[in-house]
């Protein structure tokens, strides 16, 4: 019986790509895991050269991967709060430090890898910290366009500003040994937008 298409072909495997490749890192990243370039490739059935081509360097890819979690948080924590000005302002910034604080994942790695984490989201060449600094920015002007914020700073310093006291009290824990907790940011950051 040869032709009729009564036969069942098994279903062909597609090849891995670059966004596989970058749901496996935030998989693995997201369980606690230790995103290895190496290891990826080989779970992936692809050299490490295509991987890196994909995905550029380890660094690059856990900036992604750490922003992809930052910015969805981010605009959750958003989504919840009603207030206005700058106690909006206040209210995302101390929901999205307490998400960060909070988040099983990225206590693993700061646990694990907490330096080099540290190295990776505060300092611009990365992109992780630009990208931040933007999305706080994007906060004041929307509150400050809506005529519900009215501060004597230009906006991005002031974002620039509450982008470094984010960092700050995430990283508390590798600084200065206390344990981190949002709530200790939030008189500082009504006092900058009284």
């Amino acid at each position: 019986m040869s032709g009729t298409g009564s036969q069942q072909r098994a279903p062909v495997a597609s090849r891995p790509t670059a966004d596989d490749a970058f749901r496996l890192a935030r998989r693995i990243w997201f369980a606690g895991g230790r995103v290895d370039m190496s290891a990826l490739a080989v779970e992936l059935g692809v050299g490490r050269v295509t991987l890196y081509r994909w995905l550029g360097s380890r660094e690059k890819l856990l900036v992604e991967v750490v922003w992809s979690m930052g910015r969805k948080l981010l605009d959750h924590v958003e989504a919840q709060v009603h207030a206005t000005g700058g106690d909006r302002i206040v209210e995302v910034i101390v929901g999205f430090l307490d998400g960060v604080i909070r988040s099983p994942a990225m206590r693993a790695w700061l646990r694990d890898e907490g330096e080099y984490a540290m190295r990776l989201l505060t300092r611009h060449h990365t992109g992780f910290q630009p990208r931040l600094i933007d999305a706080v920015q994007e906060l004041l002007e929307r509150e400050q366009a809506a005529g519900a914020l009215d501060v004597p700073v230009d906006l991005h310093e002031l974002a620039y500003v509450i982008v470094r006291l984010i960092e700050s009290y995430t990283y508390l824990d590798l600084i200065t040994g206390e344990e981190p907790d949002a709530r200790r940011a939030e008189p500082i950051l009504r006092m900058l937008l009284r």
